[in-house]
C-alpha cells in the first residue's frame, strides 16, 4: 500500500483544512517546494496534491506552487482541483504530472473522464468526495444525490488508474479514516482505490492496508504535518509488514 503524503494549496501556502472547510485553514508552510522536497527525502514513492483555490475557482490558480513542486522533486505527483477540460488535462500531464484527479468532471462530464482516459492511460485518475456516502462537487461545496459507489461503478470500464475516496467528515478531523466505507468501496469495485480523510495514526495506515479490500493506497496530510505520523517509520512499517 501506498503512503501519499498531501500537500493542499491555497493561496500559494501548503494549508490543511478542517472537513473541507476554506475557512478553517491552517497554514503548515509558506514553501510548498520545501515541503514536497522533505517528503521526498523521507523516502515517499508518490506526492498527492490539491489546488484548493481551483477546485472553487473551476480552474487551476495555484499553478505557480505546483509547478515548484514539480522543478524540485522526481518523484511522481497526482494533481486534483481545478481540472475540468481536456485542455487542462493535457497541459498539466505536458509539465510533468503522473496523474491528474478529475473530480467535479466525473459528475458532471464523465464523458470527458473517459475521454481523457483513453488519450492518456494510466494517468487519469477519478476523485470521489462524499458525505455520508453521497458525492460532493466544486471543492465539496456542493451535494449531489449520486452514490458512492454507483459513480465508482460507472467507471469500470473507462480505464481510469485509481479512485481517490475521500470521507468529508473525516477529512482533517484526526478521527481516524471511515475503514468500513472505504473497504467496502474497495471490494465493490475492480479500480485501485486510494483512502483519504482522516488518517491520523500508524494504526489507521496499518488497519487500511489489513482491511481486506483491495486498497493500492492512503493519504495522509495533517498528521504527517502534526508529527501524529512519522513519513519516514510509516513507510518502513508498511513495507516491513507488507
Amino acid at each position: 500500500m501506498i503512503l501519499y503524503p498531501a500537500i493542499d494549496l491555497k493561496d500559494g501556502q501548503c494549508v490543511r483544512l478542517y472537513k473541507g472547510e476554506m475557512d478553517q485553514a491552517t497554514v503548515f508552510s509558506d514553501n510548498p517546494a520545501a515541503q514536497a522536497r522533505a517528503f521526498q527525502d523521507a523516502g515517499c514513492e508518490w506526492l498527492h496534491l490539491v489546488d484548493l483555490n481551483g477546485a472553487f475557482a473551476g480552474e487551476p490558480v495555484n499553478a505557480a506552487a505546483v509547478e515548484a513542486i514539480l522543478a524540485e522533486t522526481s518523484v511522481p505527483a497526482q494533481l486534483g482541483g481545478g481540472i475540468r477540460d481536456m485542455a487542462t488535462i493535457e497541459a498539466w500531464l505536458a509539465k510533468g504530472l503522473a496523474r491528474v484527479i478529475l473530480g467535479t468532471v466525473a459528475v458532471e462530464n464523465p464523458d470527458l473522464v473517459r475521454q481523457a482516459a483513453r488519450a492518456f492511460p494510466g494517468q487519469v485518475a477519478v476523485g470521489i468526495d462524499a458525505r455520508d456516502g453521497r458525492v460532493a462537487t466544486k471543492g465539496w461545496a456542493e451535494e449531489t444525490d449520486v452514490m458512492v459507489t454507483d459513480l465508482a461503478k460507472s467507471f469500470e470500464d473507462a480505464g481510469v488508474a485509481a479512485i481517490i475516496y475521500t470521507d468529508i467528515n473525516r477529512d482533517g478531523a484526526m478521527q481516524g479514516p471511515n475503514i468500513a466505507a472505504t473497504a467496502a468501496l474497495a471490494n465493490a469495485v475492480s479500480i485501485p482505490v486510494i483512502a483519504s480523510g482522516g488518517v491520523s495514526s500508524l494504526a489507521d495506515l496499518i488497519a487500511l492496508r489489513d482491511c481486506g479490500a483491495a486498497l493500492n493506497g492512503a493519504i495522509s496530510g495533517r498528521a504527517l504535518y502534526d508529527g501524529a505520523i512519522d513519513l519516514a517509520e510509516a513507510l518502513k512499517v508498511l513495507k516491513e509488514q507488507a
